[in-house]
């Protein structure tokens, strides 16, 4: 929206160039106020934009009133436009929210939280990169990282996603990989339970 769409008409121009009130008639008054109203009518997404040019020309006619004031055969239209722009823009503003306001609505917190460390997290994801299943293993950790970050709300900088692996690189023990073997041990001995139990039903 252009914010000097309101100095565009024959209202503005006349009273701005100080012409013979009896030019400033009624018809040209009332254009005047339906295209404030027309502009106001602007869709939710040009708000921000309406606020600047209602203020902008709230300050122009602020100006000619005090230039023009009583003496003059403008006054009287420049005061009614000017309160009708004050009301217009009042009201506008209690339909904007601040620019500097996050809405709580657009804060979306992750629906799960990782509550391991970070090593066991940087585990699988050099598993997943090392067998390729993600994206036909078309990505890097870079990626991978930020991808699973982004899920579970952490920031994974890459600095410290290398490190983590090369703390993995230094274990001692002949299998390096703790957390993916223990997963594997958690998941053969939960199958285990199962199928006690499911004989235990027979």
């Amino acid at each position: 929206m252009d914010f000097l769409i309101l100095t565009n008409n024959d209202f503005f121009r006349l009273v701005n160039d100080g012409a013979d009130a009896r030019m400033i008639t009624a018809s040209v008054y009332n254009e005047f106020i339906k295209e404030v109203c027309a502009v106001c009518c602007a869709p939710p997404s040009e708000r921000h934009h309406l606020v600047f040019t209602l203020a902008y020309i709230e300050t122009e006619l602020g100006s000619l009133h005090e230039t023009h004031m009583i003496e003059s055969p403008h006054a009287n239209h420049i005061r009614k436009a000017l309160s009708f722009v004050r009301r217009m823009l009042k009201y506008v503003q209690t339909q904007v929210p601040p620019l500097s306001t996050t809405q709580k609505s657009d804060i979306q917190t992750p629906p799960f939280r990782w509550t391991g460390s970070l090593v066991e997290l940087v585990e699988i994801i050099y598993a997943l990169d090392e067998i390729g299943c993600i994206n036909d293993g078309q990505n890097d950790i870079k990626d991978l990282a930020a991808f699973f970050g982004a899920q579970f709300g952490l920031e994974i900088k890459v600095r410290n996603c290398y490190d983590a692996y090369l703390d993995m690189k230094r274990r001692k023990n002949e299998s390096r990989t703790y957390f993916l073997d223990k997963l594997r041990e958690r998941l053969n001995l939960r199958m285990q339970r199962d199928d006690a139990k499911e004989l235990a039903r027979r």
